[in-house]
């Protein structure tokens, strides 16, 4: 027994939750339906709401007066009650549903208000109130603006007053004067001033509401349109960037390179007629083949977007140290440190190894001096050699010398070369600072 009555409770416990699902799937499926971020089914919406409420009310009255009406032979006054819902219905389903523009719409409150108020005649208590709110509500969800509910809200009250005043006056048979009517209406006046308030209250938060609905849906349409916007804008940056380390790569490395070839080349031509001369080609060579694997690094760290995390004096001393160690040559220098850009860095310390690489192949330098100074708003950068210089006029500026200059341009600086015939080559270079780092 003890088992029967357990699974009993259990089947009862599932019928009830089969009920529950069902009664909310319902609900969704009605509801669902309806999206209230859109103004137009949201109205829509409340305009079937009202309707139900309105046949739901007026059957309420019907059975209400029903009996008293068969009690004492009132048959005409409760067909005439039948005559007035019917009336009130039919214009409200024309008004909420077939009747789109405004003058036909004034016709059908007109006769929907006349009805609810005769609706007082028949009847007592709160049904004739509901239904003369529900007319009015109609007319306020469906108004764009305040100032015509407003107008309406004037016009209806004191007519809805009159009406019951006059009817409460009849039934108890008072004196008919204004004073009195206003007495008997005072609450039904009340209650139509707050459910106007109440209702544009919570059509004035509704409306908010959409406001910021759609605020918010077209700042994420326009996050949505950013993010597409940057993903443009990250991919043409990276294609531009790979395609500014590709050119320097070949304008640098692939230079460096070529100029190894040359001076090993020549290296071995004279190595048996002027060993000397062939062991500086060698080391300038060597010198050149460090500055091209060093160039490659820094290129490879640029792609890989590896950061720089030396400082520019340590990143020129370091080029002095690679240029001087077991090639023989000495190199003196005096480096201030200075915060550049990214751009001027890699230029000021291809510069340098340009310079020290060009002295050795073709001047013959064994020593250079190097400066880097500050100065107010200015990068000075001097690199001379005790080479054997360039006569007056003979200065051909190759390809090295030409991409120095331009480079130099583009930063906003100035590169100007100064020597003589067997006085050394002179590099001067200046550039702007950076307002930031």
């Amino acid at each position: 027994m003890k088992r029967k009555s357990e699974t009993e409770k259990r089947t009862a416990a599932k019928e009830q939750r089969g009920e529950e699902k069902g009664l909310r799937a319902y609900f969704v499926r009605v509801f669902g339906k309806y999206d209230f971020r859109n103004e137009g089914q949201f109205i829509f919406f409340g305009k079937w709401l009202i309707f139900i409420v309105l046949l739901f009310v007026e059957l309420l009255i019907v059975l209400q007066q029903i009996d008293g009406f068969s009690e004492n032979g009132g048959w005409g006054n409760f067909i005439a009650l039948l005559v007035v819902i019917f009336v009130l219905t039919l214009s409200e389903a024309l008004d909420l549903f077939a009747v789109k523009k405004n003058k036909g719409k004034i016709v059908f409150y007109i006769l929907e208000a006349i009805s609810a108020c005769c609706l007082l005649f028949f009847t007592v208590g709160t049904y004739p109130i509901i239904v003369y709110m529900l007319v009015l509500t109609e007319f306020y969800i469906s108004a764009e603006k305040t100032k015509p509910s407003l107008w309406l809200f004037f016009l209806s009250v004191p007519l809805y007053a009159i009406s019951y005043g006059s009817q409460v006056a009849i039934r108890i048979g008072a004196d008919f004067n204004l004073f009195q009517i206003v007495r008997q209406s005072l609450g039904s006046i009340v209650a139509l001033t707050v459910h106007f308030i109440a209702v544009h209250i919570a059509l004035a938060f509704y409306r908010q509401f959409l406001r910021l609905d759609r605020a918010l849906r077209e700042l994420a349409e326009s996050k949505k349109e950013l993010e597409k916007a940057y993903e443009v804008v990250a991919e043409v940056t990276a294609l531009e960037e790979r395609q500014r380390i590709a050119k320097e790569i070949h304008d640098t490395a692939g230079h460096s390179i070529t100029t190894v070839i040359m001076q090993t080349e020549a290296a071995k031509r004279i190595l048996e007629n002027d060993l000397g001369e062939a062991k500086n080609k060698i080391i300038a060579a060597n010198l050149q083949a460090k500055h091209a694997l060093e160039e490659l690094r820094d290129s490879v760290h640029l792609l890989s977007g590896a950061a720089e995390n030396r400082t520019l004096k340590d990143a020129l001393l370091g080029i002095i140290h690679e240029s001087t160690d077991g090639t023989g040559i000495t190199i003196r220098s005096e480096i201030e440190n200075a915060e550049v850009s990214e751009a001027k860095y890699r230029f000021l310390c291809n510069t340098l190894k340009e310079g020290i690489s060009n002295g050795l192949r073709h001047g013959g330098a064994t020593a250079f001096w190097f400066e880097l100074k500050t100065e107010a708003d200015k990068i000075r950068f001097l690199l001379s050699d005790n080479g054997k210089g360039v006569a007056i006029g003979g200065l051909k500026l190759g390809f090295g010398l030409t991409a120095m200059q331009d480079r130099a341009r583009s930063l906003g600086g100035e590169v100007a070369f100064d020597f003589e015939d067997g006085e050394g080559f002179e590099i001067r270079l200046v550039l702007p600072t950076d307002t930031e780092k």
